[in-house]
């Protein structure tokens, strides 16, 4: 064995020099696998990752009492610790992260040169369709056919929908040619991309303009809605049509409402404002959607709010208002997550 480094020799013991604190951490590390332990260690830093590993492949053995000595030397060092930090801007600006504004937070990660955390391919498929097909249309053909290879396949096919039909092609034809790269090169294609966003400067608005004007919109009287969007076409046609599909009013129940979600919806709006509602639902243009909402609940309540809608005589503003209730609850639903607006393309399942 003398042809082999043996640990031993560095042991702690009479005449023999101590354990650098590097072989100390490879015992620890060695001790926690043994016994089962779930040691992040790709959390470390990349450089800590690779002198671990390569002090570990150095060590053969050690005797138990040296392992006893290293682990309550260590324990030791755990309860002498009463409160430990990130230790760099990275770690600290991680840990603060929600905590601090967005806009703060951006400007300090390029003061300190230092780029967002995480798989930078978790956040590129998390980004909406719209960004990604952009970025896939600014790329070159390889790089967005790496980028739709590591995101949703459902996302990729909608971006691919929304590109240039020759473009998409050619992306498509380039995925085929992606089987020999190197996990090496797909990361530094995410990191250059996620470098690209970072660089990118803070957005005061997370919606784009369309939809705020629509979310706008959907509270505005009828009249007031026909009158802006008028004025709209005459601006701006391509504008006022971005605008018209992100509104979602009460005459759109019928289209855009799965009918399995009414009974949700029904839940969230008091009785006697969705009666008002009803009541208020005489015009051509809503009636369809009060009997959509009745004839999709359960017939019990179908027939109570019938009965009480029809005593009603609703005009103007209360009933402008409990339809707008009933369009706030939908979109509330449909901002946690709970239910899912069908596009027009959509038929209920």
């Amino acid at each position: 064995m003398s042809h082999l480094p043996s640990f031993s020799e560095h042991a702690p013991t009479e005449g023999r020099p101590p354990l650098s604190r590097r072989a100390k951490a490879a015992i620890i590390v060695q001790f926690l696998l043994n016994e089962g332990a779930d040691v992040p260690l790709s959390s470390l830093p990349e450089d800590l990752q690779a002198e671990l590993t390569l002090q570990l492949g150095r060590m053969r053995y050690i005797d138990r009492a040296t392992l006893n000595a290293v682990v309550e030397e260590f324990s030791q060092e755990l309860d002498g610790v009463g409160l430990s930090f990130p230790g760099d801007m990275a770690g600290a600006l991680s840990a603060l992260e929600g905590k601090i504004s967005a806009r703060t937070a951006a400007r300090l990660r390029k003061e300190a040169g230092v780029r967002q955390s995480g798989d930078p391919w978790e956040r590129i498929g998390a980004l909406p369709e719209e960004r990604i097909a952009a970025i896939a249309s600014a790329e070159a053909i390889e790089v967005a056919a790496v980028m739709l290879s590591k995101i949703n396949s459902a996302k990729a096919a909608s971006v691919l929908a929304q590109l240039p039909g020759d473009r998409a092609r050619r992306i498509t034809y380039a995925v085929s040619m992606t089987s020999g790269i190197s996990p090496e090169a797909v990361d530094r294609i995410g990191l250059s991309l996620a470098a690209q966003l970072d660089a990118e400067p803070p957005r005061a608005f997370a919606k784009r303009a369309d939809e705020r004007v629509g979310a706008i919109l959907n509270y505005a009287a009828t009249a007031k809605r026909d009158e802006v969007l008028e004025g709209l076409e005459e601006t701006d046609r391509d504008f006022a049509e971005a605008v018209r599909r992100a509104i979602f009013t009460f005459a759109d129940i019928p289209a855009r409402l799965r009918k399995q979600d009414v009974p949700k919806i029904t839940r969230d709006v008091p009785p006697e404002q969705l009666t008002v509602a009803i009541a208020a639902a005489s015009s051509e243009v809503d009636l369809p959607a009060a009997e959509y909402l009745l004839e999709n609940m359960s017939k019990r309540m179908a027939a109570s709010l019938r009965e009480d809608a029809a005593g009603m005589s609703v005009k103007g503003k209360k009933g402008e208002a409990a339809m707008n209730a009933v369009v706030s609850a939908i979109r509330e639903l449909v901002s946690v997550g709970e239910i899912e607006l069908k596009s027009d393309e959509d038929d209920d399942e």
